[in-house]
């Protein structure tokens, strides 16, 4: 599995947000997008995802010789961001049995252990629009590392996570995270630490 940028850009109006992008990112492989608040490290996640379009240049998706088609990229692709919502009218339980009709999970787990991975038993149960940022966070968290995608993709996931919360999405990495292709964005060393890449979005202004 790669992720291919040629010459890639996107702009809002006659702003660009980057331009002149041309970066492949491989499997089995860890990458940061870093840059100041507003640099556009969402906006690059969401075109190599394919949520967005480029405004130039291409993105492909590839997985051993063929070519993967756009509307085939999303199982492909697990994403964490805060920018997406969770269905707060249901209950964990409700929501973790909701999604696995969209994604599988790893092979590794279930709802039941998913649950209990994440620390979340107690409140199982309970509305989702009743949970605090912190645990909304950790199923966020869940619903992108236990999905069964060679693709990862997370978008400042540390986001409302006390210090507990941090350890866990060290954990995570550590434990679901291996072969995968992993892309972090994030301006906080700590989410992004164990990336063995480092890409400035700032570098990608002209």
């Amino acid at each position: 599995m790669k992720v291919s940028l040629t010459d890639a850009g996107k702009r809002f109006n006659r702003d660009w947000i980057f331009r002149h992008f041309t970066y492949t990112f491989q499997e089995n492989s860890s990458y940061a997008i870093i840059g100041p608040n507003g640099s556009g490290k969402s906006t690059l996640l969401q075109v190599l995802s394919g949520a967005m379009q480029a405004s130039e240049g291409k993105c492909e998706w590839t997985i051993g010789p063929g070519q993967v088609a756009n509307e085939d990229i999303y199982s492909n692709v697990a994403i964490c961001a805060p920018y997406l919502e969770l269905v707060e009218e249901m209950t964990l339980r409700e929501f973790l049995e909701f999604h696995i009709h969209f994604k599988r999970w790893l092979p590794t787990v279930d709802s039941a252990s998913i649950v209990a991975i994440i620390g979340l038993q107690e409140a199982v149960n309970k509305q989702i629009r009743y949970y605090s940022s912190g645990m909304k966070q950790r199923v966020k968290l869940a619903q992108a590392f236990f999905s069964d995608t060679p693709v990862l993709f997370l978008d400042e996931p540390c986001t409302s996570l006390d210090t507990a919360g941090v350890e866990l999405y060290h954990g995570l990495v550590v434990q679901y995270s291996r072969n995968r292709l992993v892309i972090v964005s994030s301006n906080d060393e700590v989410e992004y630490n164990f990336c063995t890449e480092k890409i400035n979005v700032m570098d990608y202004k002209q």
